[in-house]
């Protein structure tokens, strides 16, 4: 038995390198703190020295960054402009309980979105070109620097969320957005989930552009916010005062406080405390209620109106039973008991959908090499 190293490549060259040369499986990891699943066993293949960024255009929203790159100097070099990533990727590392530095190719392995993914779009949405390196050591780019380069195959998008088990991403382009001018945020209180997710679904079909809809059963408190230039959002701040005022809204108005609501809702900071496994539930806002009513012994936050459930559930309990007759999936983000192989990590997928899955896998990772354990 060999004893496992970790390789910490520090150009795309050495990555291709150092893949094509490793029977596996490897484990990969950039700031290590967005792992999910069980690690199989072998070697770390540690991309953080592959950092630094390639442009940042302000003028035309465009940066380019290697996957290694701290998310931190990315959000810092952004806000000097007045600029953000508009889908407000959440840091897992409270969650998870990890620690390290959250990357860039960390955020778009995981397809990580926040609140705003509502009204922004996902991370993937905001994703212009990858290069990546896939699991016999090839070098493949693909997009580019600007929206209206669609040409041939989007892997820019099958790479989104695929959690390092297609290729290991070594740079990225992407949109990025200009920081608004205000925010304001309503908050209504004694809310229960059937009337929570009916004033969140009312409010997102409103004309007053919604950038963040969210609810906590267990302070019985939903969150909408509103974002842009100073007039509009006093506008538009107005207006759902006008009609939501039978609930007797508070609107919040000041930023700082605006900002810790909306980065504990991100983060998922109700669920930072709890013991047991914690779930990621994606099904359609209207089903929210019922799938709730569902989980026993639960604590549970939603976000994306409904749409985004997070559940911290009794280690060992299977959440996908509440969605039977539903729809959706759930995601299990992090579990007590690692060594139960009984719950997959994602969701079971459809024969002709698990048909194509492994057929994209055998075609990128033929070896069946890179980040296996998630497949458990």
């Amino acid at each position: 038995m060999t004893e496992e190293t970790r390789l910490q490549p520090t150009s795309e060259a050495e990555l291709a390198d150092a893949v094509a040369a490793d029977p596996g499986p490897l484990r990969i990891k950039g700031g290590g703190t967005r792992a999910i699943g069980r690690a199989a066993a072998g070697n770390t293949l540690d991309t953080s020295g592959i950092s630094g960024v390639t442009l940042y255009d302000p003028g035309a929203l465009t940066l380019v960054v290697k996957a290694g790159t701290p998310l931190a100097e990315v959000e810092t070099l952004l806000a000097e402009n007045r600029q953000r990533l508009a889908f407000e990727p959440m840091d897992h590392r409270p969650l998870l309980r990890t620690e390290g530095s959250p990357t860039i190719g960390g955020m778009v392995a995981t397809n990580a979105s926040g609140p705003r993914r509502i009204q922004a779009g996902a991370c993937r949405d905001c994703l212009l070109g990858v290069r990546f390196v896939d699991g016999t050591g090839r070098v493949i780019k693909n997009g580019g620097r600007v929206m209206k380069n669609v040409t041939g195959y989007d892997l820019v998008k099958l790479l989104a969320g695929s959690h390092g088990t297609l290729g290991i991403l070594t740079e990225l382009s992407l949109k990025v957005l200009p920081a608004p001018q205000a925010s304001a945020t309503l908050i209504f209180e004694g809310r229960g989930i059937r009337d929570a997710v009916a004033l969140l679904s009312q409010a997102l079909t409103s004309p007053y552009e919604i950038t963040g809809a969210a609810y906590d059963p267990q302070r019985q408190k939903a969150f909408l916010r509103i974002e842009g230039f100073a007039g509009s959002v006093t506008y538009r701040a107005g207006k759902l005062m006008e009609l939501f005022g039978s609930f007797a809204p508070v609107l919040e108005e000041d930023p700082e406080r605006i900002g810790a609501i909306w980065r504990g809702i991100r983060d998922v900071e109700a669920l930072h405390d709890d013991d047991g496994d914690i779930w990621r539930i994606s099904c359609k806002p209207g089903d929210a209620p019922a799938i709730a009513d569902r989980i026993d012994d639960a604590t549970l936050l939603m976000d994306w109106g409904g749409g985004l459930i997070w559940a911290r559930l009794p280690t060992g309990t299977d959440a996908r039973q509440a969605l039977q007759g539903l729809g959706g999936h759930a995601t299990l983000i992090r579990t007590a008991d690692p060594a139960n192989t009984t719950l997959p990590v994602f969701h079971p997928e459809p024969a002709p959908v698990a048909r194509i899955s492994a057929g994209l896998r055998s075609r990128f990772d033929p070896r069946g090499i890179l980040n296996p354990g998630l497949m458990a």
